[in-house]
C-alpha cells in the first residue's frame, strides 16, 4: 500500500469521527465528554494521515502536539493549527473514563471547532500540494 493509499484511510477514519461527534449533538442530555474525544480523534488521524501521506512512522500516541510538531518537520506552519492541538490534547484519554470531568457546552463546541480547524488546515495544504 503507498502512501497515499494510506493516509486516506487515516483520513477515512478522521472523518468518520468528527461525523459521529456532530451527530451525538442530537441526543439529550448531550454527551459532552464523548463529542470532545470524538473530535480529539479526528484531529488525531487528520495528523497521522498527513505523517503517512509524507512517508514518516506512526507512533502510538494520542498526544496531539507531538504529532503536529512531527508534522511540523514536513510544513513549518502547522503552528498554525498548534493552539487546536493544545485544546484537544486532553481529551484523548482523560474523558473515556468515570474522573469527574466536568465539560460544558462552550468546552464541547470549542472541541468541535478546533477538529474543524485541523482538518480544514491538512485538507488545504495537501490539495495546495497536488
Amino acid at each position: 500500500m503507498n502512501n497515499n493509499d494510506i493516509a486516506a484511510e487515516w483520513f477515512a477514519f478522521a472523518e468518520n469521527d468528527l461525523n459521529s461527534a456532530k451527530f451525538l449533538l442530537q441526543m439529550l442530555p448531550t454527551p459532552y465528554e464523548i463529542i470532545c474525544y470524538h473530535c480529539q480523534q479526528s484531529a488525531e488521524k487528520y495528523l497521522k494521515g498527513y505523517i503517512a501521506l509524507n512517508g514518516g512512522k506512526l507512533i502510538k500516541t494520542h498526544d496531539l502536539v507531538l504529532l503536529n510538531k512531527i508534522c511540523s518537520q514536513y510544513a513549518v506552519d502547522f503552528k498554525e493549527v498548534e493552539d487546536d492541538c493544545i485544546e484537544l490534547v486532553d481529551y484523548g484519554v482523560q474523558v473515556r473514563y468515570p474522573a469527574n470531568t466536568e465539560l460544558t457546552e462552550n468546552d464541547m463546541a470549542q472541541a468541535i471547532e478546533s477538529a474543524e480547524n485541523i482538518r480544514k488546515f491538512v485538507l488545504d495544504k495537501i490539495e495546495r500540494s497536488q
